[in-house]
């Protein structure tokens, strides 16, 4: 699930991911996961930590309200600009960097 730059708000062309994502929890009722928030290296650090925890916040509350999935089976952390995936030296590669990730508890 990507993100634009400076932004907590789910992009709409990642709303696919998120329904699959949610499809998976309802199939498999004990699955747990944590949501994990990552940045690209622009701007401060201590600010990213916290853009990154508010974009793992925005796809909690979504799999919770949009999709009824119960809280409890979500955890929403914040990375920061800590794990990238691609280069934080071009755009393309900070693209990639402002996500989402999912991890099995």
């Amino acid at each position: 699930i990507y993100f634009d730059h400076d932004s907590a708000n789910i992009k709409p062309e990642s709303q696919p991911s998120l329904k699959a994502i949610a499809d998976m929890l309802k199939t498999n009722n004990s699955l747990k996961l944590y949501v994990v928030g990552h940045t690209d290296m622009t701007g401060g650090f201590d600010y990213n930590v916290g853009l990154s925890l508010k974009r793992a916040t925005a796809v909690v509350k979504a799999l919770v309200n949009e999709y009824g999935i119960a809280a409890e089976r979500l955890a929403g952390k914040g990375a920061g600009p800590l794990c990238p995936v691609g280069s934080n030296k071009n755009e393309s590669g900070r693209k990639l960097n402002r996500r989402v990730e999912l991890v099995e508890m």
